[in-house]
């Protein structure tokens, strides 16, 4: 049984867009309200005591479950229950901290919720192992004799299909204990990214000066300007390489803590135990990989006329994010992001559109960034009985705007699945939580395409759709490959440091890049880039970025053609949660097959299809 029925999403994404630089002063920002999870800190603290003290009291359901139909109900009801309330004890100090982490309060508070969740794991950990000695037979009896049993069908039939990963109820134990130490490095990489980490300041080309923390380097790192490009690349990564030795051994801790879970659990290699529990075929993730390097060609061809269109013979690393052409395209600020958001998903119809516009009008999004604010953007929507809240870091650019759309499809996904499922099957994989939040920017780029008012504004935004497949389709997929690359490393025994992580990693970005063919260059001193990705600490999420744009392009093609069946198909697909596994959901309720290569033509015909439109308007 998967003991955290409801996930979160930390989806950091990594902005395909460019962002437009303007002079003027952001927009007003709009922070979220709490109170609406708790009404004050001491609230939050009764709450948490109170979610021990029900913690401790579910050991007194083991050994119960195969008593009875009802005996098993009053169990699974009373560990559901105290798991929904367990989320939002948890997302309420994840929100507070990730608002600002510096402020050693609330990465207290933090820390006493992970705390909780490690002793929930501990005190249910008898759940699995107690569920396969009841046996399959006598749980069908159970089944059929309890109504109120449904909505743990699919958790209680998951639990038994994990039979050769289950393990006996003390070592379960142990292993739910080991919580916290396992997810050590993906802390220790937060704090020194977003909060340690001394960012060095620059003076562009224009007299500005400039903090490259995460945040500023996202921004500057397309400046029109290429020295000044050149410059902050430098500045940056030589940064990052000065705690490459730290952040290698960091990134080694994750990968022997995934590699320890795989082989403790009966999986034949870390791969496998990721996919598996989502009940992924192998596939999924090999079929991607395959499409993605022979579609390397194409992707060459974008970067040899992104050389043409910004006049670059010698195309370099820090080439790849100024946008194609230069336009101000005025302020995108959040009422103008939401506005354009809403008139770009109007091809989802009332139903979808209702939940959006809603939200919108409420207080569930931090949108601006600030000193210690964490980096990225993400949706939580794991308090099944309050929202969804949205994280941003909103620099009113068009980047922004795609970012916004992104993310606001995770919210109304969310909203869709708590709708029409019970907790325990409302949470949804992210195999098909990133096509809920893709598709928005697709919908939104062919919008923006559509709506331009000049021929240059509409190679900029056929520039930022090229980069959408840039960033999500390639990049994504060469960060899969790497973390494939060093999970194998490990499990073949081989030592990694951060020298090593560097060497793979650039012999990655050469390959897809093209660099030994002359088609951009790849300065060494970039290649430790891997030690700024937070994903890597998310244990195989990256690849599900590439196979949701894939799937987002393969509904939008036929949602924009006007198939309306696909789009209600897709409106089932977000509404089924968790109810299913992923593949099963998007196979049944929509027909598409993520195993077969005919899923990704569309995503690589849409890449044919821009540039085909860029080169008929230059």
């Amino acid at each position: 049984m998967r003991l955290v029925m409801q996930y979160w999403f930390a989806a950091a994404f990594f902005l395909c867009a460019s962002p437009v630089f303007s002079q003027q002063a952001p927009s007003q920002a709009v922070e979220w309200d709490l109170t609406e999870i708790y009404p004050d800190i001491a609230a939050w603290e009764v709450t948490l005591a109170d979610v021990n003290q029900r913690i401790a009291g579910l050991t007194a359901y083991q050994g119960t479950l195969g008593n009875s139909a009802a005996a098993m109900l009053e169990a699974l009801s009373a560990y559901s229950d105290t798991n929904k309330e367990a989320a939002r004890v948890y997302v309420y100090t994840s929100l507070g901290r990730d608002a600002d982490q510096r402020e050693p309060q609330a990465q207290s508070r933090f820390g006493l919720s992970r705390q909780m969740f490690t002793t929930l794991g501990e005190a249910t950990s008898w759940i699995s192992p107690e569920l396969l000695e009841v046996g399959a037979e006598r749980i069908e009896q159970f089944l059929a004799q309890e109504p109120g049993l449904a909505d743990f069908e699919f958790l209680i039939r998951d639990a038994l299909r994990q039979a050769p990963h289950t393990l006996n109820e003390e070592v379960e134990n142990i292993l739910a204990q080991a919580g916290m130490a396992l997810s050590s490095p993906q802390q220790i990489y937060e704090n020194y990214a977003n909060a340690d980490i001394p960012w060095p300041t620059v003076t562009l080309s224009e007299g500005n000066e400039v903090t490259l923390s995460q945040a500023g380097y996202g921004l500057w790192r397309a400046a029109p300007n290429r020295e000044d490009r050149k410059k902050v690349f430098d500045t940056f990564w030589d940064t990052w390489n000065q705690y490459a030795d730290g952040m290698g051994a960091t990134l080694a801790a994750e990968v022997q803590s995934n590699l320890f879970t795989a082989r403790v659990r009966n999986h034949d290699s870390v791969l496998s135990h990721n996919l598996f529990d989502d009940g992924l075929p192998p596939e999924a993730y090999t079929q991607l990989v395959t499409q993605v390097n022979d579609a390397l060609p194409a992707f060459h061809r974008y970067l040899q006329l992104r050389g043409r269109m910004l006049g670059i013979d010698d195309l370099r690393y820090y080439d790849i994010y100024p946008p194609l052409v230069e336009l101000d395209t005025g302020v995108f600020d959040i009422e103008r992001s939401t506005d354009i958001t809403f008139e770009a998903l109007k091809p989802f119809g009332e139903t979808y559109l209702d939940l959006l516009e809603y939200g919108l009008s409420q207080q569930w999004m931090h949108s601006h960034p600030q000193p210690g604010k964490r980096s990225g953007a993400y949706m939580n929507g794991s308090i099944y009985d309050v929202h969804p809240y949205v994280l941003l870091n909103h620099n009113d650019d068009y980047e922004s705007l795609s970012t916004f759309a992104h993310e606001w499809g995770h919210a109304v996904h969310s909203l869709l699945a708590n709708a029409n499922q019970p907790y325990e099957t409302a949470g949804y994989s992210t195999f098909i939580a990133e096509m809920a939040s893709t598709i928005n920017e697709i919908l939104l780029q062919e919008y923006m395409i559509a709506n331009a008012r000049t021929d240059e504004e509409r190679l900029y935004y056929l520039g930022g759709a090229l980069e959408q497949i840039r960033g999500t389709f390639f990049r994504q997929t060469m960060f899969a490959e790497f973390e494939l690359a060093i999970h194998q490393a490990a499990e073949a025994g081989q030592p990694l440091t951060g020298a090593r992580f560097t060497e793979m990693y650039g012999d990655l970005l050469k390959r897809y890049h093209g660099h030994d063919e002359g088609v951009l260059t790849i300065d060494d001193a970039y290649a430790v880039e891997w030690a700024y990705i937070p994903h890597f600490y998310y244990d195989f999420y990256v690849f599900q970025y590439a196979t949701s744009i894939s799937g987002a392009a393969w509904f939008a093609e036929q949602f924009l053609a006007g198939d309306e069946d696909v789009r209600d198909a897709f409106i089932r697909v977000l509404s089924a949660g968790g109810s299913d596994y992923p593949h099963e959901i998007l196979l049944n309720e929509a027909g598409l097959d993520m195993t077969t290569s005919e899923a990704y033509e569309p995503v690589r015909r849409r890449m044919i299809d821009l540039m085909d439109r860029i080169e008929a308007l230059l």
